[in-house]
């Protein structure tokens, strides 16, 4: 994940927003920041994802094919 201050400026810069408005330079850095936040949630959530296992309630395992050859492909 991010770093608490790179969070705080995210923050900061999103009330700034809804107060008074943002210059060009702070827009583009907000826009920066944003796409970083996204960009290492999606890569946590895939790393989540990769790593479950999804069991019917008859104790089969009914994981999904791509997630078991990602998993695979991690392993080695």
């Amino acid at each position: 994940m991010l770093s608490k201050e790179k969070m705080a400026r995210i923050n900061e810069l999103a009330r700034k927003k809804k107060a008074t408005g943002l210059t060009e330079k702070e827009a583009k850095e907000q826009s920066s920041l944003r796409s970083e936040y996204l960009a290492a949630f999606r890569s946590q959530m895939l790393d989540t994802l990769t790593n479950t296992k999804i069991i019917d309630p008859l104790g089969n395992d009914v994981t999904p094919e791509k997630i078991k050859i990602r998993k695979k492909n991690n392993l080695h």
